[in-house]
């Protein structure tokens, strides 16, 4: 996926209803977009992060993604994080509760990836879970209906 896929935001901020696949495409732009600026939390982006991130992503969507779509991404000239807390916002009643905790979960393991959590990490991912409005349910990985 390239960034320049990124089309569902003017659908999202013009308030159009969004259908499934609209919503599967708009998760993938979600994770893409957090997971992103989330290597560059501290301002040092590792390639273990992105290797982790491109796992993630994969194992998220099913497709690739370059290590250059996520250091694109990750760019801050593209959105600044407080454009990004307010896509998120914009965006969180158009994900599935199960999105929103995949994307919490998703950024936790990358921030725990290079094995050095930052103070600038631990509050990117507070602002995130905040701008997703994340329960601590969501949070700690519990969804109702998943089973082992």
């Amino acid at each position: 996926m390239a960034i320049a896929d990124l089309k569902n935001v003017l659908n999202i901020f013009g308030g159009a209803d969004v259908t499934e696949d609209q919503q599967n495409e708009l998760f993938k732009e979600v994770l893409l977009m957090t997971l992103a600026r989330a290597a560059d939390a501290d301002i040092n982006i590792q390639s273990v992060e992105i290797e982790r991130i491109q796992e993630i992503l994969k194992a998220n969507t099913g497709e690739d993604f370059s290590s250059a779509d996520i250091r694109v991404a990750a760019r801050a000239e593209l959105y600044a994080e407080a454009t990004l807390r307010k896509y998120l916002g914009s965006v969180r009643g158009k994900l599935s509760d199960a999105n929103r905790a995949a994307t919490i979960r998703a950024l936790a393991d990358v921030f725990r990836s290079d094995c050095n959590v930052s103070v600038l990490e631990v509050d990117f991912f507070d602002r995130v879970a905040t701008a997703l409005q994340a329960s601590p349910s969501q949070i700690a990985g519990l969804i109702a209906g998943d089973v082992c």
